[in-house]
């Protein structure tokens, strides 16, 4: 079942001469971890906008096409009703960081959502024990650093537990491991819970092994969408200038020499690669 779905998407902003994104037909189901990647200025953030409303509701501009998420037509239907489906991590934590301390910005989105005091609480420490920010609960969020308000950021949207989480490059603050660390958790509960994950990323290396689906854009068009172990390892994902994973790269070069025997299964991270390094070594 189709919890996203776009025929032929179109949208150009209010000053633009060009589209941001042009003809996009996407189709995402239920549960999925998918990926969007792609070169920078290529449309990735202006389609998650259109995920939750922000586009056409809030910014303004043309939109052709159409656009259903959660089994709601966004044009129909305000950001306020599609908040209670979609979550948005954005790029910048400081664009959704208002309130005077951390435990206060995380329980905003579901006190809007009217959920009881009690219930909200165990929320709220749940998100901030998750992203490892309990302790950090009554300090100012202006007063945090920048990777520790991205973690504030990222347990706002934790706490909701939405039918789907879309994530605008949201460990950009953050260093390589405390990055992990937050894509193994958003993966956990990807499974646990089957929330719909739609993350945007350029750091492969570190969140391609998560996915299941994987879209790369390129000029404002979708010009691959499928499996990401067959989509990264095609010719035309490098010539696009995508930053493949360097354990897939490798398989690639060790596959070109026919003294290299490998597997059929295509790595998409280091922790599979020496997998299958080792096993290659004791045939």
């Amino acid at each position: 079942m189709a919890v996203i779905q776009t025929r032929n998407l179109t949208y150009m902003y209010p000053t633009a001469t060009k589209p941001a994104i042009r003809d996009v037909s996407i189709k995402i189901e239920k549960g999925e971890f998918v990926l969007i990647t792609g070169p920078s200025g290529c449309g990735k953030t202006t389609l998650c906008r259109c995920f939750n409303g922000l586009i056409p509701h809030f910014y303004q501009g043309e939109i052709n096409g159409e656009i259903t998420v959660a089994g709601l037509n966004i044009l129909e239907h305000p950001t306020s009703e599609l908040a209670k489906h979609v979550g948005l991590v954005f790029q910048n934590p400081e664009n959704q960081l208002f309130a005077l301390s951390v435990e206060k910005d995380v329980a905003f989105g579901l006190e809007n959502l009217g959920y009881p005091r009690e219930k909200m609480q165990k929320r709220v420490d749940w998100a901030l024990n998750l992203t490892g920010i309990y302790e950090l609960r009554e300090r100012a969020p202006h007063e945090l650093s920048g990777g520790q308000q991205q973690r504030v950021a990222i347990a706002s949207v934790l706490a909701m537990q939405p039918e789907i989480m879309v994530l605008d490059e949201p460990t950009s603050f953050l260093d390589p491991l405390t990055a992990k660390k937050i894509f193994e958790v958003i993966y956990e509960l990807n499974n646990t819970l089957g929330i719909t994950v739609v993350l945007v990323e350029h750091r492969l290396d570190l969140t391609a092994q998560y996915s299941n689906h994987i879209i790369i854009m390129n000029q404002g068009k979708v010009v691959l969408d499928g499996e990401p172990r067959e989509i990264l390892s095609s010719k035309e994902t490098r010539l696009i200038g995508v930053g493949i994973p360097k354990a897939t790269r490798l398989y690639q070069i060790l596959k070109e020499d026919d003294g290299v025997k490998l597997g059929k299964k295509i790595p998409l991270s280091s922790e599979e690669m020496t997998k299958l390094l080792r096993e290659v070594i004791k045939t």
